[in-house]
């Protein structure tokens, strides 16, 4: 965006313009090559983009419509090579008039580095696609070619992998979609924190939710061998979890359980499914991942209710739902004061305020800082602390802080997307 402000006041034959498109979506890393149809997807938007200016897909555009000043323009359904279904697309509009950005207004100039930051950050998360962080920013920047039709079919990882998919509310009350969300999301936390795992996250696998599917299919657009699916019905103080593993090669079942207890036991639940998983497909675990897999961090099931629907609140990206994330954090909290967790998840809602500037608010950051450090002092293995308190040091430009922490993330929670799209934000800062 710098560039924009800085071609318009060059000479013609100086300037410098270029074309980007921008997807969110699954890339692979082979050897010295990124592909898939994340980025094939990206690299024919860039295609489409005018001179100077950038196009974005609808999953994009669905993430960041409300989040940034600038507007955009619907061009429609556009077909692209390689790709099955048609892509909705839509340009930026940066132009000033355009996109109702008053440059000239002083107000408006104190914020671009913040709207700027926000949208590099889109494009790593494009780029990384869930996994390529700093490391490799740095090791194939310059090296990544549009993908081709010979490139885009996933080839499986050289260890086990495995999407959760979203367990389906069977409850027979949509209001506790939370709860079967909230599962799922847990599942998948623990099982990244296995180093001999590759796991896709969460953003992915929840484009699922609600679908049809065949297992096959899914295993080839994720480029994964293993699927985890089930269920979830929750009537009182009793929950059901059905669980099976599927192998989507064969399409063959490697694994299922029904798990009919109080609530009360939930998370023993958990950690039986996650450790099914591990001992059917041969994980080996280190010590320290052993010791993290049996770690809770909370025994009151209303804490932990009120919790996960702080973090369905939170999954919404709005300001509103901010708020109301933050209240049910906060209850949270008053059920359970050592509760690690909520103390990070509570610090995100004060960080998502600062950085897509919900509230006014100066002190902000210093309250996710705070809240970040709270966290840590309750509970210094918690991947999600050490992530919360990198991004705060990253705004804080105290950047060598940042990494510090953000390393530490990324080695209690290797499979973790967003603790390496935090070391690839540290590139564009």
């Amino acid at each position: 965006m710098r560039r924009l402000y800085r071609n318009a006041d060059l000479s013609e034959n100086r300037r410098m313009n270029f074309r980007i498109g921008i997807n969110l979506g699954d890339v692979i890393e082979e050897k010295d090559r990124i592909y898939g149809d994340g980025v094939n997807i990206a690299a024919r938007l860039e295609a489409l983009a005018e001179e100077g200016g950038i196009c974005i897909s609808g999953t994009v555009y669905d993430h960041v419509k409300n989040k940034l000043q600038f507007k955009f323009e619907y061009d429609g359904e556009q077909t692209v090579k390689n790709i099955k279904e048609p892509v909705r697309v839509y340009s930026v509009l940066m132009n000033p008039e355009t996109a109702g950005l008053a440059i000239a207004d002083n107000k408006v100039r104190r914020k671009p580095c913040r709207m700027v930051a926000l949208l590099a950050m889109i494009v790593l998360i494009v780029v990384a696609g869930g996994f390529i962080g700093l490391n490799l920013y740095q090791r194939y920047a310059g090296k990544i070619d549009s993908a081709s039709s010979d490139k885009i079919a996933f080839t499986l990882p050289d260890k086990p992998s495995i999407a959760v998919l979203p367990f389906e509310n069977l409850s027979g009350d949509p209001e506790q979609e939370y709860f079967s969300d909230g599962i799922t999301e847990d599942i998948i936390t623990d099982l990244s924190k296995i180093s001999g795992l590759f796991v896709i996250a969460r953003h992915s696998a929840f484009t699922y939710k609600g679908k049809d599917i065949k297992i096959a299919e899914v295993g080839r657009e994720l480029g994964v061998r293993h699927i985890l699916e089930g269920s979830v019905r929750k009537s009182d103080d009793r929950v059901r979890i059905t669980a099976q593993l599927v192998d989507a090669t064969t399409e063959g079942h490697l694994w299922a359980e029904r798990y009919d207890r109080d609530l009360k036991d939930i998370f023993v639940m958990q950690d039986e499914v996650t450790q099914k998983i591990v001992s059917t497909l041969a994980v080996k675990l280190t010590e320290d991942e052993r010791k993290r897999l049996v770690r809770k961090y909370t025994d009151n099931i209303q804490a932990y209710d009120f919790y996960l629907q702080g973090v369905e609140y939170q999954n919404r990206f709005a300001k509103v739902a901010n708020i109301q994330a933050r209240q049910m954090f906060e209850r949270a909290i008053d059920q359970d004061p050592r509760f690690a967790i909520a103390y990070t998840a509570l610090g995100f809602t004060y960080f998502h305020d600062w950085t897509f500037g919900w509230s006014t608010d100066t002190q902000s950051l210093d309250h996710a800082f705070e809240l970040a450090q709270k966290t840590l002092d309750l509970e210094d293995s918690l991947p999600l602390g050490h992530h919360l308190l990198g991004k705060v040091y990253l705004w804080k430009k105290q950047y060598e802080k940042a990494i510090t922490e953000l390393e530490k993330a990324i080695a209690l929670s290797p499979n973790y997307a967003d603790h390496l799209v935090g070391l690839g934000y540290r590139a564009c800062a």
